[in-house]
């Protein structure tokens, strides 16, 4: 079986450092990012695609905590820290916030027993609940196509035919864009497009929070490849109906 990835966030460069020797000496997982910062952290993340996350929870000087973190990854996460007895009731809720992933903690100092102790118990419930993080959908020129969850940033509907069609526009961060044959936004959750992650943020537009970089105004900031091939910064507006619940989402 196949190692699971892991991406760490520790603000103290020595601590991140010992933890990532801790975790690779486990022998449990490979160790695919890592980060003290967290705009630098899902930077990494968007593109390394981890299977599980190890976080600190206060991290000094942030403007995002590592509980900020998880809630906007929502991927299953381990949180490392000395501070739990604070945090508490905040990682409670994330956790029941997140019924689809698990979330589990380890107090700090990490030690080789505390991690060969949490660890594998918490691998097998990341395994036992894990869901496919693949897609398969119909391009108007390719055809039927299969692609990582994490790689599409958002869908709008397709310029060329407007409201003439189902088609829609889909917008990658490792591929140029392409249409979606016949695809309804309100079927999004029975093609394996989670609507806790495709958020609405206007009648055309279907974003993944994941890819959500920030907000100007009441523009959504992603990055996304363009047709010529290259990465670049992309502001999706957000109708008024959508403004309050992603003003909460992304306060």
């Amino acid at each position: 079986m196949s190692l699971l990835k892991a991406a760490l966030l520790e603000d103290s460069m020595t601590l991140l450092q010992d933890l990532k020797l801790e975790l690779e000496d486990t022998g449990f997982v490979q160790v695919v990012a890592w980060a003290t910062g967290a705009q630098e952290f899902l930077e990494k993340v968007r593109t390394a695609q981890p299977d599980i996350l190890l976080l600190d929870v206060d991290l000094n000087g942030d403007a995002m905590n590592g509980l900020d973190v998880a809630a906007k990854l929502r991927l299953p996460v381990l949180f490392v820290s000395g501070k739990m007895r604070e945090y508490y009731e905040g990682v409670a809720s994330l956790n029941a916030e997140l019924k689809e992933v698990p979330v589990q903690y380890i107090t700090k100092p990490v030690t080789a027993d505390k991690l060969n102790a949490v660890l594998p118990k918490f691998i097998q419930e990341v395994r036992a609940m894990a869901k496919p993080r693949g897609i398969t959908l119909t391009l108007k020129d390719e055809g039927k196509k299969s692609f990582a969850l994490n790689s599409i940033v958002y869908l709008c509907a397709d310029k060329e035919t407007g409201s003439a069609s189902n088609n829609k526009e889909i917008h990658f961060i490792d591929r140029k864009p392409a249409v979606l044959v016949d695809f309804s936004f309100t079927a999004m959750e029975e093609k394996g497009l989670p609507k806790e992650q495709f958020l609405t943020a206007h009648k055309s537009f279907r974003v993944n929070a994941v890819h959500i970089e920030g907000r100007v105004g009441d523009d959504l900031v992603v990055k996304a490849m363009n047709a010529e091939g290259k990465v670049v910064e992309k502001r999706l507006p957000v109708s008024e109906n959508y403004r309050p619940a992603v003003r909460e989402r992304f306060r």
